[in-house]
């Protein structure tokens, strides 16, 4: 009769078995690293980096989680038992270069190796992101990452609204809302933040009552007032990155400026009638909104959707491209339309992105941040945050 000790020994005679200071050799050398322990073990602590996916999910968790079967992968449980049966299995599935720590985390810890309390999840938290939980790409890790995240919308009328819904619901724990208007019937078109209950009501506190209600997770600090030169950096400041949902010039220079100076991310949105474009201007990384729109126009020439129209649906999409973006500038989260703009013609529904490139005539740059100075933009367009 087979024991368990029969089949511990079939496998460790089929592996590669590795101490705790090859393991480490292994990983300076890029190894990935899977943790194969229960999620109360791995929640104690675990190696730097390490995937985890318990050893009863592995077979069918694996494949999307380690995609290159190349890479080199070190395995570890909490003594050496399970991480041996799982190097097998990896084996089997055909990944080529897989060791596993004898030892375990347990021994790796005691010779005081390098370690971490990764980062944790409620339970209703992970069945409610577990959709996040799945992709390699988010996790645990990202979206604690999006929890502690803030961001500020500029406006809560038709781009803030798609983004903050979106934005709420993929739970990002801060979500500020400037905006100094009321709900009007005349908004319902597109701005999907509100209801018929909410006409007359501020559109800050329309907006807390929606987002509130779709995940108490999110704090939703409401700031009903215009920003001006004076309260701006106040307000933006502490911020991870803004969502800019204005439709007037500025406003958009305003943000601009302030934002530079801060080193804060905005993620642009504008609209037009059956078009619109959006666009990332990250002071540290790439061009800001002055490179892209070096001076603004007459008023004539920038009339708003009160006067030009807008699609409906138009700010929904935009908005909601405004949405990932923000949560790709979080996360860290593949090309970021840094130095780009994604432009967008619902009419022949095409996409195309232009490079955009400093204007190297701008002076409101990061390097000059200390010598910015917030001043207000008179005689353009009238004041709002509301497409």
């Amino acid at each position: 009769m087979t024991t368990f000790r029969d089949l511990l020994g079939a496998a460790k005679a089929q592996i590669t078995e590795v101490d705790t200071e090859q393991a480490a050799a292994w990983i300076a050398a890029g190894a990935r690293v899977l943790d194969v322990r229960e999620p109360d073990e791995y929640d104690q602590g675990a190696l730097h980096g390490a995937i985890h996916i318990p050893r009863g999910h592995l077979e069918a968790q694996v494949e999307g989680r380690l995609t290159d079967k190349a890479a080199p992968v070190v395995v570890y449980c909490a003594g050496g038992v399970r991480s041996a049966f799982a190097a097998k299995t990896l084996q089997e599935l055909g990944y080529h270069a897989v060791a596993s720590m004898a030892g375990g985390f347990g021994l790796w810890k005691d010779q005081g190796r390098p370690w971490t309390t990764p980062a944790t999840l409620t339970a209703d938290q992970r069945h409610r992101y577990m959709r996040h939980l799945l992709l390699p790409e988010v996790g645990v890790e990202g979206q604690s990452k999006l929890l502690a995240a803030k961001v500020l919308m500029l406006g809560a009328g038709g781009l803030g609204s798609p983004a903050a819904l979106y934005l709420a619901a993929a739970g990002v724990g801060t979500i500020g809302i400037v905006d100094m208007d009321e709900v009007d019937a005349s908004n319902l078109q597109r701005q999907i933040l509100h209801n018929l209950d909410r006409i007359g009501d501020r559109k800050v506190d329309s907006a807390k009552k929606t987002l509130s209600l779709l995940n108490p997770d999110v704090d939703v600090v409401t700031y009903d007032t215009r920003l001006d030169a004076s309260n701006i950096v106040e307000i933006i400041r502490g911020y991870d990155v803004i969502v800019d949902g204005a439709d007037n010039f500025p406003s958009r220079y305003l943000l601009n400026d302030a934002s530079v100076k801060l080193g804060i991310p905005v993620v642009h949105g504008s609209i037009f009638r059956f078009e619109g474009m959006v666009s990332v201007f990250h002071p540290r990384q790439g061009p800001t909104y002055r490179d892209m729109v070096p001076e603004p126009p007459p008023a004539e020439l920038a009339p708003s959707c009160a006067e030009a129209g807008v699609l409906g649906v138009l700010p929904g999409i935009i908005g909601s491209i405004q949405a990932l973006e923000t949560i790709k500038v979080i996360l860290g989260l593949g090309e970021a339309l840094i130095g780009r703009i994604l432009s967008v013609d619902t009419t022949d529904m095409s996409f195309r992105v232009f490079n955009l490139r400093p204007d190297p005539a701008n002076p409101v740059t990061w390097a000059n941040r200390d010598r910015i100075e917030i001043r207000e933009l008179t005689g353009l367009c009238a004041p709002g945050l509301s497409h």
